[in-house]
């Protein structure tokens, strides 16, 4: 596949690198250049920007308001984000529940939080996993009672990122216990201030702070905020994770994290030598690279089969979630290893910003260890590795 940008993808590019250079603010550039902690202020001081630019949501249909990027321009706007040290995007309303509501939601739920998820004004968390149904999700056992103009839910989600942090949820639930496990799940919006829903933080050993536990206890949610039918939600959750896992093919982290690698190990000097300069070392970092690239041809191909209407498939989304986290991993592995026994310090003053203690070490020696850490549960989230080379037979190979 010719990777070579077009004269219309190179303007795009540039004006990208002028937007980013001229709006991202320069205390969040610098607290992601430094692997330093983003609250959730930084996030969406950040994402409003981009939302009065249209770009929060720019792979939207131009129909619900957004800039129908092609596969190339999200790929180029992915790309330089991470080359320029832009945070993460919080994927949960712009590439997840948004597609949801726009394709299967009212005309009253799209009025309702389109506009919200575009300009970023609202925080979506993902309530699927449970204790003991994490990746068999169809095993779930949160109850929504119907009662007819609303439901009582009771049950408790588990590892729901940012629900702290979250305005919305959008939650799958069981109601109905007949037929396959798979049916009877419904698919519903809820508001986090309602009454019985209560977080409850999961720290990290780090520290940090992403994960939660999500506990409901006859919590009262209008009949308006389910999606489409009920007991169908599997469907709706089944569209959903294959935009999930495209997501977790983390080409803006990955792009971020090899020029880091790059940095670092031109700067890190080894048995009197740059690190770079070690054969040994220099091999794993071009290896890195070429499995990036594939990945990247790979990731272009779906995401222009899907803006002609093609479905993802669950066997080629789970292909690039596989590759997209394994390639995240190690790349982390290998700043561990450039970081060397400088990495091994705890500083959580200067990592999470809870006071004025000095860094001890060099800057790029702070950060590494903690990614790492976090980094080894990307093969779980989303669907674990394992699940996903199951799909991947049943569908590719047809075993």
């Amino acid at each position: 596949m010719d990777l070579t940008l077009s004269p219309a993808e190179q303007a795009f590019e540039a004006e990208v690198r002028a937007f980013i250079g001229a709006q991202l603010p320069a205390d969040i550039r610098e607290k992601v250049r430094l692997d330093r902690f983003l609250d959730r202020e930084d996030f969406m001081r950040w994402q409003q920007i981009l939302g009065r630019q249209g770009w929060f949501t720019g792979a939207w249909p131009r129909e619900q308001g957004g800039q129908a990027w092609s596969a190339m321009q999200t790929i180029i706007f992915n790309r330089v984000a991470g080359e320029m040290h832009c945070p993460e995007l919080q994927v949960f309303g712009p590439a997840m529940v948004g597609p949801v509501i726009y394709t299967f939601g009212t005309e009253a739920q799209k009025a309702k939080h389109l506009p919200a998820i575009r300009d970023s004004s609202v925080w979506w968390c993902q309530g699927y996993s449970e204790p003991g149904a994490g990746s068999d999700l169809a095993s779930l056992k949160t109850q929504a009672d119907d009662h007819g103009d609303h439901f009582v839910v009771n049950g408790q989600k588990i590892w729901t990122s940012y629900a702290h942090f979250a305005d919305w949820m959008f939650c799958l639930v069981r109601t109905g216990r007949e037929g396959r496990k798979q049916e009877g799940i419904s698919f519903l919006l809820i508001d986090m201030k309602t009454p019985g829903v209560t977080v409850q933080p999961i720290r990290m050993l780090d520290g940090r702070h992403y994960l939660n536990a999500v506990f409901f206890d006859d919590a009262k949610v209008p009949r308006g905020n389910l999606i489409g039918e009920a007991g169908r939600g599997w469907t709706y959750a089944k569209f959903l994770l294959e935009h999930e896992r495209v997501e977790n093919a983390n080409l803006r982290f990955i792009t971020q994290e090899l020029q880091k690698l790059r940095r670092v190990a031109g700067e890190v000097r080894s048995g009197g030598r740059r690190l770079i300069d070690d054969p040994a070392f220099a091999a794993e970092v071009a290896g890195v690279e070429v499995q990036f690239k594939a990945l990247e041809i790979g990731l272009l191909r779906m995401l222009s089969e899907m803006h002609a209407g093609a479905p993802a498939g669950p066997g080629k989304s789970s292909f690039i979630k596989i590759r997209g986290t394994e390639i995240a991993q190690r790349i982390t592995e290998l700043l561990v290893q450039a970081a060397g026994p400088d990495g091994q310090r705890y500083q959580p003053g200067p990592l999470l910003g809870l006071n004025e203690d000095p860094l001890v070490g060099p800057e790029h020696a702070l950060g590494p260890v903690p990614s790492y850490q976090f980094c080894r549960a990307m093969t779980i989230y989303g669907g674990s590795t394992e699940v996903q080379k199951n799909i991947m037979a049943k569908h590719a190979l047809g075993l």
